[in-house]
């Protein structure tokens, strides 16, 4: 990918709907260059496709942390499942290494967010835990 495709890109991520026009106006191409660099992209699998973003998908938790989570013995499905279910918990992965789960955490106040800390500690099979505080975003996708 050279720096016109990567130009291209960032145009796209920051609005997939932009016009042919819009797009070459934009980076000071040709409307069939933009169309054909769309083109190459997408046969060479760069450009996997094109989705939408929902308001409550963008609207930021005031705050947010991510909690690693050792488990103790085989208990992982069952912890993975109860944590799927706090609404709290944004996103829930599995990992390996020191900590068997990571989860994203975003509530309205740190009131709030101690709270989850506290719920989730008590899980039966949660045998430590580890968690920080997001600061500020330098780099969103």
């Amino acid at each position: 990918m050279d720096e016109t495709d990567k130009r291209l890109v960032s145009a796209l991520r920051h609005n997939a709907r932009a016009s042919l026009s819009e797009l070459a106006s934009l980076l000071g191409l040709t409307r069939a260059t933009v169309r054909i660099r769309m083109t190459k992209l997408q046969e060479r699998g760069d450009i996997l496709g094109f989705s939408v973003v929902m308001k409550e998908d963008v609207q930021s938790d005031p705050v947010k942390g991510l909690m690693m989570i050792a488990i103790q013995g085989r208990g992982t499905d069952r912890i993975m499942r109860q944590l799927s279910g706090m609404p709290e918990l944004r996103r829930v992965y599995s990992t390996n290494g020191r900590w068997d789960v990571i989860v994203e955490i975003g509530t309205a106040t740190l009131e709030d967010f101690d709270q989850v800390l506290t719920q989730v500690r008590r899980l039966d099979g949660v045998n430590a835990s580890e968690t920080s505080l997001l600061l500020s975003t330098r780099k969103a996708s």
